[in-house]
C-alpha cells in the first residue's frame, strides 16, 4: 500500500480530527493509499503534547510553516487556520509543490480566493481539494445516485442548509469565527455554506441571481477577560438562489439556510429536492433515514421511508447493518481524498471532495450575496 507523508498546519479540532482518521486507515478496505502524519505546526505549543503522545509517526514539530514547508519528507498537507491565513499558506504550499487539503471557504474573500486559484493554475502537478464531509453520509450517497440517474425529473424546488445553534448563548466569549478580520465579510457563509453547496454544484446546478438575508444578531459579546468586543460578522443567512440544472437550461428556485443560531438544532445538514418524477429529502438530524418520494400520475403519493445503515462509499470492517455518524464521515472524505491523489481520478462523481473551481463559485455567490444584502435587492452572477 503506497503511503503519503502529510504535514499537519493548524493543531486545533479539525487537525486532530484527521489525525484521528488516520489512525483508523485499517477501519477501510479495499484501499490503495493511506495517510502518514509526519509533520505539524502550529503556533500555540500547547497542542503538541497531544499529537506527540498519539501519532508516533511525528517526526517535526514546528511554529513556522514554512519549516514544514521545507521538509522533503511531507508529501502532502493539511491546512486548518483561520479564514485570513489561507492565501498566505495555501498558496506557500502550492508553490512548494505540496499536494494541499484545504479548509473552507479557500480564502477569506473573493480576491484571496482568485489568488490560491491563480497558483493553482501555475502548479498543475500539485493536487489540491477543499474540506466538505456533506456528501459522505450513507443517505446523501443515495441521494445522489438518484442525481446521477436524473430520477426527479425536472427540479421543482430544491433546499439545502447547515444549522447549528453553537452560537445560541449569548454568554459565549466571543472567538475568531466572530470577528470580520479573521473570518471575513461573509460570516456563515463562508464558514458553513460549502456544506450545503457541495453535492449541488457537483450536480451541475448552477446560480443564475441570489436575494440575502443576513442576520447579526448578537452584535457584542465577552472578550473572555471581563470585557465586551463587538461581534460583527453574519450569524445566520438565507439565500433564495435562481438556479439552472441539465442541459435545457430550466431554472428553479433553490434555498440555501446557514445558521449558527438554529434553536433546536445541534449540528444539521439537511437536503431536499423536488421534481417532476420524484422528490427526496435528508436530514442529519436522522441520519439513517432517507425519504423518497416517486410520482406517477393519478396514483396516490406517498412518501417512502428508507433505512440506510453502513453503506460507505469507500467499503469498511462494519457491516452495513450499523449506524454511520460524523467521524465516519470525515474517514470517507480523506479516503476520498487519500485514492484521488492516488488514483488521478476520484472513485466516482459524488465520491470526490471539493474542487477549486467549486470552491470559486461558492465564491462568487457569497459575494454577491454581500451585494444583495448591502442594496436589499437581487444580485445576478456573473456567467
Amino acid at each position: 500500500m503506497k503511503t503519503i507523508r502529510f504535514g499537519l498546519i493548524g493543531g486545533g479540532l479539525m487537525g486532530r480530527e484527521f489525525a484521528s482518521a488516520a489512525a483508523r486507515w485499517l477501519h477501510l478496505v479495499e484501499v490503495s493509499a493511506r495517510p502518514e502524519i509526519v509533520a505539524l505546526c502550529d503556533r500555540e505549543t500547547s497542542v503538541y503534547a497531544w499529537y506527540r503522545d498519539n501519532l508516533p509517526s511525528l517526526r517535526q514539530v514546528t511554529d513556522d510553516y514554512r519549516a514544514l514547508l521545507a521538509n522533503p519528507e511531507v508529501d502532502a498537507v493539511y491546512v486548518a487556520v483561520p479564514h485570513h491565513l489561507h492565501q498566505e499558506i495555501y498558496c506557500a504550499a502550492i508553490e512548494a509543490g505540496k499536494h494541499l487539503m484545504g479548509e473552507k471557504p479557500f480564502g477569506i474573500d473573493l480576491a484571496a480566493n482568485e489568488a490560491i486559484s491563480a497558483a493553482i493554475r501555475r502548479h498543475p502537478e500539485v493536487f489540491v481539494r477543499c474540506s466538505s464531509e456533506s456528501p459522505f453520509f450513507p443517505c446523501m450517497q443515495k441521494l445522489c445516485e438518484l442525481l446521477e440517474q436524473n430520477a426527479f425529473g425536472q427540479i421543482i424546488e430544491a433546499n439545502t442548509g447547515f444549522l447549528h445553534s453553537s452560537d445560541l448563548d449569548p454568554g459565549k466569549p466571543i472567538n475568531w469565527k466572530r470577528i470580520a478580520r479573521f473570518n471575513g465579510q461573509y460570516g456563515v457563509l463562508g464558514d458553513l455554506g460549502m456544506h450545503a453547496l457541495h453535492v449541488p454544484f457537483r450536480a451541475g446546478w448552477r446560480p443564475r441571481n441570489v436575494r440575502a438575508i443576513l442576520s447579526n444578531i448578537i452584535k457584542e459579546r465577552d472578550d473572555g477577560r471581563g470585557g465586551r468586543v463587538p461581534c460583527d460578522t453574519w450569524d445566520n443567512g438565507i439565500l433564495l438562489i435562481e438556479a439552472t440544472a441539465g442541459a435545457d437550461g430550466n431554472t428553479f428556485p433553490w434555498t440555501v439556510k446557514l445558521q449558527r443560531m438554529a434553536p433546536g438544532h445541534r449540528n444539521t445538514w439537511f437536503t431536499e429536492v423536488l421534481g417532476t418524477r420524484a422528490s427526496t429529502r435528508w436530514s442529519s438530524a436522522n441520519p439513517q433515514m432517507l425519504e423518497v418520494l416517486r410520482y406517477t400520475p393519478g396514483a396516490r403519493q406517498a412518501w417512502e421511508q428508507i433505512q440506510i445503515g453502513y453503506e460507505s462509499a469507500f467499503k469498511t470492517v462494519t457491516g452495513a447493518i450499523f449506524e454511520f455518524g460524523f467521524g465516519d464521515a470525515i474517514l470517507q472524505m480523506w479516503a476520498a481524498f487519500v485514492h484521488e491523489l492516488a488514483e488521478g481520478k476520484p472513485r466516482g462523481k459524488f465520491t470526490g471532495c471539493v474542487t477549486p473551481a467549486e470552491a470559486a463559485a461558492s465564491h462568487r455567490l457569497f459575494t454577491a450575496a454581500l451585494e444583495s444584502q448591502a442594496q436589499a435587492s437581487t444580485v445576478r452572477l456573473q456567467a
